[in-house]
C-alpha cells in the first residue's frame, strides 16, 4: 500500500481577479523506501504538489491519502496530528534556530511531548548522520552540509513514514549534494519513504524514480517545449513555497515549461 498517494487533485488559486490552476488532476503514489523526485520548472506546481502531500494545504478537488486513509477533509488539529504522526520536512534553507545547538534543533518537533527517550533519539539520530561530534554545535559553528544533517536528522525525530524534501541540495556544493543524497538513501533503507522536489539533476542519480510535472501535469500528460499536450492546451499555472510555520510568506514563481515525462531508473544501475 501507498504510504502517501493524491487521486485526481487539482489546486486552484484565485488571485487578482483570475483563477490559476496550479495542478491538474494529478494521481501520484509512493511506496514504503522508496526515493522519488518531482522535477519541473519554476512555476510547474512541484512546490504546491508537496503542500499538499504535506498536508500544508488542502486540494480544490481530489483526495490525499496517506496510509490508504482519505485525510482530504481532515481539520486543522487532525491534520496537524497526522502530519506529526506520518510526515517529516526537509527544506531548502535548513530553518534552524539560530541560538539552539544541532541536539536542542532535532528534539524540536517533539518537544512538547514529554517523551523520556527524546534525548536519546535525538543523539542517536545525529550520530547517524555522522555528527555525534556536533551535538553542542549552534547553526552558525556547522558547514552547510553539517546544517542538511541535522535537518535530516529533525525530520526523523518522530519516526515518519515519509520525507518530503523541497530543494535538498539546492545550497549546497556538488560534492556535499551527494552526501546528502547518500543519507537520503539510508533512511529509504529504513523504509521511509522520500519524496524530492528538485531543479538538480544530481538527485536523480539517487533516486528510484522521477516524475516530471509541467504546467500542473505530471507524467506523459505534460506538455513538451514544442508545445501543449494533446487536448490540454496552454495552461496558467501558480506555485506556493514550502516554508514552516511563521518562516514566511508564500511566494508565487513564474510559468516555464521542460520536455520530458515520467521515467524510472533500471534497478540494476549502479548510481544508487
Amino acid at each position: 500500500m501507498a504510504v502517501i498517494e493524491t487521486r485526481n487533485v487539482v489546486k486552484r488559486y484565485e488571485t487578482g481577479g483570475e483563477t490559476l490552476t496550479a495542478l491538474k488532476g494529478i494521481d501520484f503514489a509512493v511506496e514504503p523506501g522508496e526515493f522519488v523526485s518531482i522535477m519541473g520548472p519554476s512555476g510547474s506546481g512541484k512546490t504546491t504538489l508537496l503542500n499538499l502531500l504535506g498536508l500544508l494545504d488542502d486540494p480544490s478537488e481530489g483526495e490525499v491519502l496517506l496510509d490508504g486513509e482519505d485525510v482530504t477533509g481532515l481539520s486543522d488539529r487532525e491534520q496537524t496530528r497526522a502530519r506529526k504522526r506520518t510526515i517529516g520536512f526537509v527544506f531548502q534553507h535548513f530553518y534552524l534556530i539560530a541560538t539552539l545547538t544541532a541536539k536542542e534543533n532535532v528534539e524540536i518537533p517533539a518537544l512538547f511531548d514529554r517523551d523520556p527517550t527524546l534525548e536519546g533519539r535525538s543523539v542517536d539520530l545525529l550520530e547517524r548522520m555522522g555528527l555525534g561530534d556536533r551535538l553542542d554545535h549552534r547553526p552558525d559553528e556547522l558547514s552547510g552540509g553539517q546544517k542538511q544533517r541535522v535537518a535530516i536528522a529533525r525530520s526523523l525525530i518522530n519516526e515518519p513514514r515519509v520525507v518530503l524534501a523541497d530543494e535538498p541540495t539546492g545550497n549546497l556544493d556538488r560534492e556535499t549534494g551527494r552526501q546528502i543524497l547518500e543519507e537520503f538513501v539510508a533512511v529509504t533503507e529504513r523504509d521511509v519513504a522520500v519524496v524530492a522536489v528538485t531543479h538538480d539533476e544530481l538527485v536523480n542519480e539517487y533516486v528510484d524514480r522521477t516524475v516530471n510535472l509541467v504546467d500542473g501535469y505530471m507524467g506523459e500528460d505534460a506538455p513538451t517545449s514544442t508545445g501543449s499536450a494533446g487536448e490540454h492546451g496552454a495552461a496558467s499555472d501558480a506555485d506556493g513555497a514550502v516554508a514552516p510555520s511563521g518562516a514566511g510568506e508564500r511566494d508565487a514563481e513564474p510559468d516555464g515549461t521542460f520536455e520530458g515525462v515520467e521515467s524510472r531508473r533500471d534497478d540494476s544501475g549502479g548510481d544508487r
